[in-house]
């Protein structure tokens, strides 16, 4: 069975879905936060990547600068 899986602007059908969720219900809590910190980390550093990229040219110091200032503006404001 597949599923459509609707995000902002498209819908396509995703048949592994009902599987993901499947195996998301039989994690412990603690094996789901350990994803949730696994998932945080890998965006981090394909923010970094794509960043680097965008400002191949700045020293290290500006670089690190520059990535801790944009980190900083998407932190979310609500705590």
């Amino acid at each position: 069975m597949s599923v459509i899986v609707k995000t902002k602007g498209s819908s396509k059908p995703d048949p592994n879905h009902l599987r993901r969720l499947r195996v998301l219900r039989t994690l412990t809590p603690q094996q789901k936060l350990d994803q949730v910190f696994q998932l945080n980390e890998r965006t981090l550093k394909l923010f970094r990547i794509g960043l680097r990229k965008r400002f191949p040219d700045l020293s290290e110091e500006e670089f690190e600068a520059l990535y801790l200032q944009m980190r900083a503006r998407c932190h979310n404001r609500n705590y």
